[in-house]
């Protein structure tokens, strides 16, 4: 049984839609895990306007005050350490992270792709799945490891693709499903169900 809520820091760039998602289910009674820390790499995201709104920590940390990846990476550890994160979750997060940084967090490194991994990583996904005609697009929740969008999948879920559709319409699709799968694989994190096995994540009963 857990005593204590997880604590959850969120990286974020952007208006912080998933980041919403997580909080409006955080906010439950009963769910196990809350957000200790919320940060940005740009000062006018509005991911963290919705952190204050919410009463939880945020603060912009700005690149430009960092040499290289690896010292701005060092210093959002070093935030999130202070807040006593156990779990990172990246959130529309536009910087990748350095190997460094994964290695810090491995294991305890989440992050949300609006596709079926391993199908149409990194940008434009949306726009991937139009160009290559697929029926079936999607969401995914995946570990994170040192590769672009190649980590162990935690969850997933599909949506199908329309005649009509747009990048901008099927990105809201799944985006509905995307604010679905992220609390659930959070909640399966903190309930300690989740377990990697080589590129595998089991997932294990409930004790």
């Amino acid at each position: 049984m857990i005593d204590e809520p997880l604590r959850i820091g969120v990286l974020a760039s952007g208006r912080g839609s998933n980041l919403q998602a997580v909080l409006d289910a955080t906010a439950r009674p009963g769910f196990p895990a809350r957000v200790a820390l919320v940060v940005s790499d740009r000062e006018r995201a509005q991911a963290l306007e919705r952190a204050a709104r919410a009463g939880v920590p945020a603060r912009f940390i700005s690149p430009k005050d960092f040499g290289d990846r690896e010292a701005y990476d060092a210093a959002v550890s070093a935030a999130l350490d202070t807040a006593g994160v156990e779990l990172v979750c990246l959130a529309g997060y536009m910087r990748i992270v350095g190997v460094a940084f994964v290695r810090r967090w491995s294991g305890r490194l989440m992050n949300i792709h609006p596709s079926l991994l391993p199908a149409f990583p990194g940008l434009h996904p949306q726009r991937q799945a139009l160009d290559h005609g697929v029926k079936v697009a999607g969401a995914t929740v995946h570990f994170v490891d040192e590769g672009v969008d190649t980590g162990p999948i935690i969850l997933q879920a599909s949506v199908p693709v329309l005649d009509a559709d747009t990048e901008e319409s099927l990105s809201e699709r799944i985006l509905v499903e995307e604010h679905r799968l992220y609390p659930e694989a959070i909640r399966l994190f903190a309930e300690r169900r989740l377990r990697v096995s080589g590129r595998r994540v089991i997932l294990e009963a409930r004790g």
